[in-house]
């Protein structure tokens, strides 16, 4: 009974994409509202390499087969 998934990256992954997205969401109201006060572009590097990551090992585990039924 093998429990482990094919794609071990993928909850690792869809842990990023939320932090990554609170974070530039948040820097997003700050650019809009105080523009002094906002790290879009820092913000915009943590998109591009969560992209990066996502892209390179998924973000979805791969389907396996129960062998137990």
């Amino acid at each position: 009974m093998k429990t482990f998934s094919k794609n071990q990256y993928a909850y690792a992954n869809n842990i990023l994409i939320t932090i990554v997205s609170a974070i530039f969401g948040y820097n997003l109201y700050q650019f809009i509202v105080h523009p002094e006060n906002s790290n879009i572009a820092i913000s915009l590097i943590l998109v591009v390499l969560t992209s990066v990551m996502v892209r390179r090992y998924g973000y979805k585990p791969a389907n396996e087969k129960n062998k137990d039924i």
